[in-house]
């Protein structure tokens, strides 16, 4: 920094001299002064730091060129030829290399994938041995190169799973039988593992010494008596084999111990800092990369061979040899169906061999065994998991539901028939929602109930809980009986909050069933409209997430409050909180505090913090509890109770929004029908906004009378604020935008010369509602300019500090402004001065009809003109630069002045 006494330089703390003066480019003051040499600092910081200004002030360095003495006032033709043709030279390499780079990675890649993929499941010799012509072939390239997009993606998703499964096995631990027979050999390894097997037997042993209240109520699944004991059982079993091949696998331990001593982290450190993302993609100029597109079809090969084509045959040839191929062949998913039978067999192929090589003591093929049926049955249960179980929930939930949109089997049957992708996707995609919209009831539950009252299902906020874990670990028995547990507690949900309600709605309103789910509206309105009204107004507000959470979390808090008064469950449902007040005041480091996330005091360490972090969707393992008198009676009532509950929350909601939507509607459509969709998401918005109106309210209450009127008023001001914005904004900017797109775009695509194009509000509307969001997003990650400030200062004002003066005089009329001056010009030349020039009738016609796509293209080549001419300036530059430049000024900051200039002693330094 500058010292007061003498100016120095701020980096190199050497001072001027006539030869290197010192500058001051930016506005820094006082002791922070940035004084620096030219030579010694600002040239190599700038290079290091790759900044054009100052840290402190943030003021941006300026320079000036020096230019040789010979430079002619303007560059000769000659100079601007030869540069032109230097820098079309330069494209045209760029282009020839970035054209193969594509032509290899989108081309060459995937339809070598899709050729090969199609070449080994056509079955037959010959196409293995017209597989070079095959690739070569331009039939069908397009579809060829898609297929093979997917082929390649999915071997890809292959490829990073095995190895993100192979770092669960390595920092989880293989499964005991996996490692069972293995001695421990007496080297440094040996004291690690057994160091860790100390570490997994205390943890065992404290699972076993837990009280048998504990166990009964653990929130992970699985985790009660009965579970226990089979652990207790697999354990022994696991103790009860025999320990040979000690000499082999001790080997096997020196040699992977001396194999881990070879490794050099360092030149693999330095191997992944070479290989970036350019470098392998081809994006830096070399041709490295046809090293990288010959690996990678080489390994799309290998997987399809591995994981596709071994599966699919095995599975093929059992499913002919069992005479099922018919029924196969019927489900329209011939393919995916017998692969899956294929790894299912491969599965139980694998642990077979794997008992045979554990009778013969193979150790290393043994656990090659072992470790591939592994990755076969993760990759079984992962499908289960993620693909059959919600396919399930989606059928169930259709067929629960027929009733109430008047369809039957037949109909669903025919549907599948026509298009059984699609149909199954659909499917799939409902049970999806309905899984994840039931585990996050069961996390709200979590954060009301006490800790242990859900122990039969698993804890999503466990920081224990690693499904993939699980599946490595866990036998197949358990994952089985879980999928028919989940079966069971889902189907049965379904029966009691869908098809009963449709029951019994039927029976007491036999004319509000069926819901009016036909495609198209036969209602005055469009119904893009209304899909735009859906989807920017009413779901926004229903899927936020903070005022509906915390209602439905209020709402079951005084059910289980209820619930647990009226049967004497108030102890087991929410615990006795006095008493663990007590308890935690009267011993505030004990267990039962940790287990109600208490904040981890200092001495508890990172883990315990790392713990609380993971447990904030509520508390994590046991809290004991009162057991009343006749507890298995008052827990069925519970259960009663409760399905009571869900039966009568089902019926309102199925009923009471769609019935105040048809009300609503009513007197926009009047007697015409609409989509069920819309009257629902009406109503479940006035809903929402009648019990968000009453909770304000309600909160205001306590306050007195004069603070409800002075709310009343400011929240009425601010709502006409919003209503005047809204319809500026939301109603004129996009009805003007959907119009003008009208006549430069659609009508003169759509309608003949000779015929009158017809122009409906609503549907322009909608369009303009869409090209207005699109064209704000794309201004928002645009470069700075005046209309991306102004919807910054907006979006940050939001609603209730809504400025309208500026809303007014600095977005809605300069942008309506435009709009006004884009529609009413064009019209004004086309009717108004093209009549005076005495044209014919035909000719106005063709004026009034293409002058808005005229005008389009005028601006469009201007646009292009002016970034030609920008663009020719820059290679001026350039070219000047390059010939006659040999060195920068940097330029002092004049702070009397306030603008910058050179010193008043001119610096000769330069930059070669």
């Amino acid at each position: 920094f500058l010292s007061l006494s003498a100016d120095i330089c701020r980096v190199c703390r050497s001072e001027g001299t006539p030869e290197k003066p010192l500058y001051h480019p930016c506005v820094c003051t006082g002791t922070c002064v940035n004084v620096i040499t030219f030579y010694c600092s600002l040239v190599q910081w700038l290079k290091h730091s790759r900044k054009e200004y100052c840290e402190l002030c943030k003021h941006r360095f300026a320079f000036t060129p020096i230019y040789s003495p010979d430079m002619p006032s303007r560059l000769p033709i000659q100079d601007i030829f030869a540069g032109l043709v230097t820098s079309i030279g330069t494209a045209i390499r760029y282009w020839f290399h970035y054209t193969l780079v594509a032509f290899a990675w989108l081309g060459v890649v995937p339809l070598t994938a899709c050729r090969i993929y199609k070449c080994l499941f056509t079955g037959s010799v010959s196409s293995l041995l017209t597989l070079p012509l095959d690739i070569l072939s331009t039939e069908n390239l397009l579809a060829d190169c898609l297929q093979g997009c997917f082929v390649v993606t999915c071997t890809l998703c292959a490829f990073i799973s095995l190895v993100w499964l192979r770092e669960q096995i390595v920092h989880g631990g293989a499964p005991q039988w996996l490692e069972q027979n293995q001695q421990q050999p007496l080297n440094g390894v040996g004291q690690q593992n057994e160091a860790q097997a100390a570490v997994n037997g205390g943890v065992e042993n404290a699972v076993l010494d837990q009280p048998a209240n504990a166990a009964a109520e653990n929130v992970v699944v699985g985790e009660n008596p009965e579970i226990q004991e089979e652990q207790v059982d697999e354990e022994e079993e696991d103790n009860e084999d025999e320990e040979d091949a000690v000499v082999e696998d001790a080997a096997d331990a020196n040699n992977g111990a001396q194999d881990d001593m070879n490794w050099n982290a360092l030149e693999w450190d330095r191997a992944a800092e070479e290989l970036t993302w350019e470098r392998m993609l081809g994006l830096d100029g070399s041709l490295v990369f046809l090293e990288h597109v010959f690996w990678v079809v080489s390994l799309n090969t290998l997987f399809i061979l591995v994981f596709a084509f071994c599966p699919y045959h095995i599975g093929h040839f059992s499913i002919v040899g069992l005479g099922f191929e018919e029924y196969v062949q019927a489900s329209h998913f011939e393919g995916l169906i017998t692969t899956i039978v294929g790894y299912v067999l491969l599965a139980v192929t694998l642990i077979v061999c794997h008992g045979l090589a554990a009778l013969v003591k193979f150790q290393r093929s043994r656990r090659l065994l072992g470790v591939c049926y592994i990755v076969v049955k993760v990759s079984l249960l992962v499908v289960v998991e993620i693909g059959v179980f919600p396919l399930i929930c989606g059928w169930w939930l259709d067929i629960c539901s027929l009733e109430m949109f008047d369809a039957t089997l037949k109909d669903r049957e025919l549907s599948f028939q026509s298009a059984p992708g699609t149909t199954m996707f659909l499917h799939w995609l409902v049970g999806m929602v309905y899984v994840f919209y039931f585990a996050s009831f069961i996390l709200l539950l979590r954060e009301v109930l006490r800790p242990g009252v859900l122990w039969f299902l698993r804890n999503l906020n466990d920081p224990d809980f690693n499904p993939v874990q699980e599946m490595i670990h866990l036998p197949i028995y358990r994952h089985l009986r879980r999928f028919i547990l989940s079966v069971i507690v889902f189907g049965s949900i379904v029966l009691l909050m869908l098809w009963l309600p449709i029951r019994i709605i039927k029976y007491l309103l036999p004319n509000f069933l069926p819901y009016n789910v036909m495609l198209y509206s036969d209602a005055p309105v469009s119904e893009l409209s209304l899909e735009l009204l859906l989807l920017q107004v009413v779901l926004p507000a229903l899927l936020e997430q903070g005022h509906t959470r915390q209602w439905l979390k209020g709402l079951v808090r005084a059910w289980t409050v209820t619930a647990g008064y009226l049967l004497d469950l108030h102890s087991y449902l929410l615990g006795d909180q006095e008493e663990n007040e007590n308890n935690a005041n009267q011993q505030p480091n004990n267990q039962h505090a940790r287990n109600n996330n208490a904040i981890p005091v200092v001495g508890e360490g990172l883990h315990a913090a790392h713990q609380a972090i993971l447990q904030q969707g509520g508390p994590v393992g046991f809290q004991p509890y009162r057991r009343p008198l006749k507890f298995p009676l008052r827990i069925f009532l519970l259960i009663v109770f409760m399905c009571i509950t869900l039966l009568i929350a089902s019926l309102i909601c199925l009923t009471l929004p769609v019935f105040a939507g048809r009300w609503l509607m009513s007197f926009w459509t009047g007697t015409a029908k609409i989509h069920e969709l819309y009257t629902a998401a009406c109503g479940l918005y006035v809903c929402w906004l009648t019990i968000r109106a009453v909770t304000v309210l309600v909160a205001w209450m306590p306050q007195g009378r004069r603070v409800i009127f002075q709310k009343v008023k400011e929240w009425s001001l601010m709502i006409m604020k919003t209503l005047i914005v809204a319809i500026l904004l939301a109603g004129v900017v996009p009805l003007l935008l959907g119009l003008l797109f009208e006549l430069v775009i659609v009508a003169p695509l759509r309608v003949p010369l000779d015929q009158t194009p017809l122009f409906y509000p609503w549907q322009d509307w909608a369009l303009g509602v869409l090209h207005a969001k699109i064209i704000a997003a794309i201004t928002l990650m645009g470069p700075q300019w005046w209309l991306k400030t102004v919807i910054e200062q907006v979006y940050a004002n939001g609603i209730r500090n809504i400025d309208l003066h500026f809303i007014i005089r600095k977005l809605a009329a300069p942008v309506i402004s435009v709009l006004l001056l884009s529609l009413c010009v064009p019209y004004i030349i086309a009717s108004g001065v093209v009549p005076l020039l005495g044209v014919t009738a035909e000719m106005q016609n063709l004026v009034q009809r293409r002058i808005y796509p005229f005008l389009l293209m005028v601006v469009v080549l201007m646009g292009i003109l002016s970034f030609q001419v920008r663009q020719f300036k820059r290679l001026y530059e350039h070219i000047k630069n390059d010939k006659y430049l040999v060195g920068q000024r940097l330029v002092n900051y004049e702070r009397k002045s306030g603008k910058p200039g050179t010193s008043t002693t001119p610096p000769q330094s330069s930059q070669e």
